[in-house]
């Protein structure tokens, strides 16, 4: 598969089989994303891979957390409101998700169970969380953003399928602890990935792009 039909294949999948993927291509995807770049090739990525019973312990705590109904306390800078174009965008990918989920929009009680799926990791046998020391700030984040892009296009090359989530840098202490992250780390967002359910209403839904003329200008 071209690098061009995994871009055009690949989607957010929020729904996963139980199959997990079998370790020699763990090692074989996340040692060939080490050659991802990074400003100044600092590679400021600490990336922890949770499976199997560990997951659902992993889980079962972060479940617990969210259901509190507290704020999220994350560990970097996750208060930007989108404006404008943005917040029309944000707008239609939850409305194409719950529309594919056959979720009125009026009813609140399945959307809320449907945004807690979040920290099932949509049943996927193994979770990622992208970690770095909190003193990188943006350009950490840049870098990891990089990375992170380069995981799932060596993941869905091989037919692993993947969801980055915002959602699991939002509670972090219960994965601080679970994890023994050190003083000064920080969780910036997390990825579920495994093998997608193709039946499952979730992964009907689809996302449209901006126009290339929105988005690029080519000058000279």
């Amino acid at each position: 598969m071209s690098l061009t039909e995994i871009l055009n294949s690949r989607y957010s999948v929020r729904a996963f089989k139980k199959d997990a993927v079998d370790s020699d291509t763990l090692q074989e995807v996340f040692a060939a994303a080490q050659r991802a770049p990074s400003n100044c090739n600092v590679q400021p990525w600490q990336t922890y891979v949770v499976s199997g019973a560990k997951k659902d312990e992993l889980k079962n705590l972060l479940i617990g957390t969210v259901m509190k109904q507290q704020p999220p306390q994350p560990d970097f800078n996750w208060k930007v409101a989108y404006e404008g174009i943005h917040r029309e965008r944000q707008f239609g990918s939850a409305a194409a998700l719950y529309n594919a989920m056959g979720i009125a929009r009026d009813d609140k009680m399945k959307r809320n169970m449907a945004m807690l799926r979040n920290w099932a990791f949509f049943d996927a046998p193994h979770v990622a969380f992208f970690t770095m020391d909190t003193y990188l700030d943006i350009m950490g984040a840049v870098d990891i953003g990089i990375y992170a892009q380069t995981l799932t296009l060596l993941l869905k090359e091989r037919g692993i399928d993947s969801c980055m989530q915002g959602a699991l840098g939002q509670f972090p202490q219960p994965v601080h602890e679970f994890l023994g992250l050190p003083e000064g780390r920080g969780i910036l967002f997390g990825m579920s990935f495994g093998y997608a359910d193709e039946n499952a209403d979730a992964n009907k839904c689809r996302t449209d792009r901006a126009n290339l003329d929105d988005a690029v200008s080519f000058i000279g």
